[in-house]
């Protein structure tokens, strides 16, 4: 089969980048081919391997933007969004593929769609939703029922939280998100022996919010049996993000336990990061995720490392895969006496996290979301 992935996200983080690299590699190892559509202008952050096309209409970010100035960036990128629909419409027609992918779609794709020739389409068009809220669900459903009669319009949704959303329009499936992988590096998983140091690794974005110095206070204030590290990496978007950050690191600096890297981390970078610890610690909660996916949960098991986290981000698997712990949420208490145990009893359950991140890692690998994504294109998505 041949898929055209029309990609319009204009500054792609990591999670984009490995979502599509996991579509052009997957879909490529079952004998599929590849090739992407863009809007011109449009600036690749890695070389994905296979033809590019691009297409009218320049992608929009609103970055920066507030009030009537995104207000116009809004409209502007709907404009554009539809010459993309329509430009994909023509070459559908013209045989130029035959599947098309919205790999990183929202609600207003489909809104946008009802407005445009592409609802015809004679190939499956498919939009590949990540995660949703009951609130998001509720409407992401009633407007894909809007296509019940569009037989080639397909809705994909990836959550662990399929029984928590009503979703049961007549195109649309539910499936669960992908783990992400070390693709760059030589990798084998692997798990400390008693006598080698514990390292607990927190990544990503740091914001205030994300409880970053309870959470290095919870860790220099427990009782170990054995070597352990916390090692911190963070990316900062503001001025603000970027003082506060560093004023954590001077404060706590001094401790031979912790280690920092104010850094953002991408591909390779990102990959060596992960595979250089033991656990992954996730101790910012938030609603959201108790739908939406957290990629940091995608990394752990997709590099096979236990998680110690937040009990509001994705409950399911630590429901379902004894591979770690989970605190209460905000209960910095909690989240000290989860550490300790989870550290003075790790050599105990050694092998049964060993054995329950490789049932994770099969369960939701990705060459399951490439058969899962087939399965949608050629409609046997029933039996996803």
């Amino acid at each position: 089969m041949r898929f055209a992935i029309m990609e319009s996200v204009v500054t792609p983080g990591g999670h984009e980048i490995d979502f599509d690299r996991i579509l052009v590699e997957e879909l490529s190892a079952l004998g599929h081919t590849v090739e992407f559509y863009v809007p011109e202008g449009h600036e690749f952050k890695w070389n994905y391997g296979v033809s590019v096309h691009h297409i009218s209409g320049t992608g929009v970010s609103y970055r920066g933007a507030h009030g009537v100035k995104k207000m116009l960036l809004s409209a502007k990128r709907e404009w554009h969004r539809q010459k993309w629909y329509k430009a994909m419409y023509e070459y559908a027609t013209q045989g130029a593929f035959d599947a098309i992918i919205f790999p990183s779609a929202t609600y207003r794709y489909l809104r946008a769609l009802q407005h445009n020739p592409l609802q015809n389409s004679p190939v499956p068009v498919l939009f590949l939703i990540h995660g949703a809220t009951p609130n998001e669900a509720d409407r992401l459903n009633a407007m894909a029922k809007k296509f019940d009669n569009r037989p080639n319009i397909r809705i994909g949704v990836q959550t662990f939280a399929k029984d928590k959303l009503n979703l049961t329009a007549k195109h649309l499936c539910v499936y669960g998100p992908p783990n992400y992988e070390p693709r760059d590096i030589k990798y084998v998983p692997y798990l400390p022996e008693d006598d080698e140091k514990l390292t607990i690794g927190f990544y990503g974005q740091y914001r205030r919010e994300k409880n970053l110095e309870s959470l290095l206070e919870a860790f220099l204030g427990g009782q170990y049996k054995r070597n352990v590290k916390l090692f911190v990496q963070g990316a900062t978007q503001t001025a603000d993000d970027a003082a506060d950050f560093e004023r954590i690191i001077n404060k706590y600096k001094a401790h031979d336990s912790v280690e920092f890297l104010h850094k953002p981390l991408i591909g390779i970078d990102w990959q060596k990061a992960i595979a250089s610890v033991d656990a992954v610690a996730i101790p910012y909660g938030n609603e959201r995720y108790l739908y939406h996916t957290s990629a940091l949960i995608s990394n752990a098991m997709g590099y096979q490392k236990p998680i110690i986290a937040a009990d509001n981000v994705n409950p399911e698997i630590l429901k379902e895969y004894n591979i770690g712990m989970a605190f209460k949420n905000n209960d910095m208490g909690d989240l000290r006496k989860k550490l300790e145990l989870f550290i003075n009893g790790y050599s105990e359950n050694r092998m049964i996290y060993a054995k329950e991140l490789t049932r994770a890692y099969n369960d939701y690998s990705p060459q399951k979301l490439a058969r899962n994504i087939v399965a949608l294109a050629d409609e046997t998505y029933d039996n996803v």
